[in-house]
């Protein structure tokens, strides 16, 4: 029983953590664009060679 008072902080310092993390992935414009690279793939002008 004694674990818990050590699991409960631990856990609630990584949760704390992740949001951190997506809140700055939001402020950095991750998820502006999710369908972008899916569509950008099916224009004319997309070219499968490598540039020589």
């Amino acid at each position: 029983m004694d674990i818990l008072g050590l699991l409960i902080p631990v856990s609630l310092f990584l949760g704390a953590v992740g949001l951190a993390a997506f809140w700055w992935m939001l402020r950095k414009g991750q998820f502006e664009d999710p369908d972008g690279d899916a569509h950008r793939i099916l224009r004319d002008d997309y070219d499968d060679k490598p540039k020589s």
